[in-house]
């Protein structure tokens, strides 16, 4: 009796010591999830939307989906103590959320490839970036990225006595994690990614410096100028993703290279919970950045929201806004079909 009194008094010290990390791992997880699908929706309601650089987004967008549906979930049955299972169920737990993290870093450096291939390489860009082929490298990054976060399940980990518990710095190795992960995967990728933004960002403003030396038509100078300038807006929101993605997740990989160099160095557990949470959070911010610095991205789910809420106040709003644009073209629905700008 005593025993296991004592035992239900320890669990719930557990779960009270952690409600603060548990709610703000279930807002994380929700707005992951709600977030990203907006972004899949409209992609996929939108044909505007369908282009090479979105479906890269989408890829994007689902390894964020997968991270708040069952990354975070799992993380939180860890941190509880109550998953003793078995070594493979253990390890496929641990390794999730490696593979979307791995998804989301060959992705964006895919991302990247592209965009500088549009903007270096214009004339070839039709023949190099078609639809069969972003989608052959996006099948190759998942592949990738499954291999790369699944090798501790092929065998590379500590030893998993019977009975212990299910926890990441007790079955993981810290080799695998800095020399694997963050050495050969992460560091290399967002290495080449600065090295093509900058490119990037050189060669825009190259271009925006001899269109105003032009000796041609004003309307003509003007259009051209605002499609630099899209393409300028494009490769700027794109950099901020990676550089949200660099400060999200560059403090759980310092401190496993601190694990790494120092065996007998502790890290606080709170300051531990801190770099877990804000890796994670990384994948509710990037449908933020798509709405607020992307206009087709706002556009497009503002007319695709009235379609799942047209009689909640919000699907009203937007449902009168987008109908005196479409000047009565239609309701509820056929507001989806008010022609959108593109990138």
């Amino acid at each position: 009796m005593n025993s296991s009194l004592s035992s239900q008094l320890v669990g719930s010290a557990v779960i009270v010591r952690n409600i603060p990390y548990l709610v703000t791992e279930i807002l994380t997880a929700v707005f992951s999830v709600v977030g990203n699908t907006l972004i899949c929706l409209a992609v996929v309601s939108d044909r505007r939307l369908r282009t090479v650089t979105n479906y890269f987004l989408l890829s994007l967008a689902t390894a964020d989906i997968f991270v708040g549906a069952v990354a975070i979930p799992c993380a939180i049955l860890l941190d509880l103590g109550v998953s003793r299972c078995s070594l493979y169920a253990c390890l496929l737990m641990l390794c999730n959320l490696m593979t979307f993290c791995m998804a989301s870093i060959f992705g964006l450096l895919a991302v990247a490839v592209e965009r500088y291939i549009s903007i270096m390489r214009p004339f070839h860009y039709r023949v190099l970036v078609t639809p069969r082929a972003a989608m052959l490298v996006i099948l190759g990054t998942w592949i990738s990225a499954a291999f790369t976060g699944l090798i501790p399940i092929m065998g590379w980990h500590k030893p998993f006595p019977p009975g212990t518990e299910c926890l990441f710095n007790t079955l993981i190795s810290e080799a695998y994690m800095v020399y694997v992960i963050f050495l050969g995967c992460v560091v290399p990728p967002l290495v080449a990614m600065l090295i093509l933004y900058a490119r990037i960002f050189l060669e825009i403003r190259r271009q925006i410096r001899q269109i105003s030396e032009w000796e041609v038509d004003v309307s003509r100078r003007r259009r051209r100028k605002r499609i630099v300038a899209r393409e300028l807006r494009m490769a700027t929101s794109l950099f901020i993703v990676v550089f949200c993605f660099v400060f999200c997740w560059f403090p759980i990989h310092l401190l496993n290279l601190i694990n790494l160099a120092c065996p007998s160095c502790m890290v606080p557990r709170e300051v531990i919970l801190c770099a877990v949470i804000l890796s994670h959070v990384n994948s509710a911010l990037n449908p933020i950045i798509y709405v607020f610095r992307m206009k087709s991205f706002r556009r497009a789910i503002e007319a695709t929201l009235p379609c799942f809420c047209a009689k909640g106040s919000v699907g009203s709003v937007m449902a009168s806004s987008l109908a005196k644009a479409a000047q009565g073209q239609g309701e509820e629905c056929s507001i989806r079909r008010v022609p959108l700008p593109g990138k």
